[in-house]
């Protein structure tokens, strides 16, 4: 880590949200005006810049499995099975059960994946 680096960190950068959620306009405007230690960030890519920063501050990334992983797979799987089923079936209040059920699994996925 360069003597730069070292002057500021990085809860001093006063980000609002984590690297991977801004864009690569925002990471190119704080590369420039915040962190002069990276260097050619106009000609650079998102993935790129995050890497670059995270680099600058020694931020080691741990690649997170989500423990419902298997869990999610197979609501999944039955969404897939019940928008078979649905395309089958003729009558309004069983098309409008199944496509209530549907929207249930995939909130229920949702919420499984923030659950991390």
């Amino acid at each position: 880590m360069s003597e730069e680096a070292k002057e500021i960190s990085f809860d001093e950068l006063g980000l609002t949200k984590p690297l991977e959620k801004m864009t690569a306009k925002e990471l190119r405007a704080l590369c420039v005006a915040k962190l002069p230690m990276i260097t050619g960030a106009s000609g650079k890519d998102k993935t790129e810049l995050v890497q670059e920063i995270k680099d600058a501050f020694g931020i080691v990334e741990e690649q997170a499995v989500s423990p419902y992983k298997k869990q999610i797979a197979e609501i999944k799987k039955e969404i897939r099975e019940l928008r078979v089923k649905k395309e089958t079936v003729t009558e309004r209040d069983k098309r409008d059960y199944l496509r209530r059920k549907i929207n249930k699994l995939k909130k229920r996925t949702r919420k499984l994946a923030r659950a991390i």
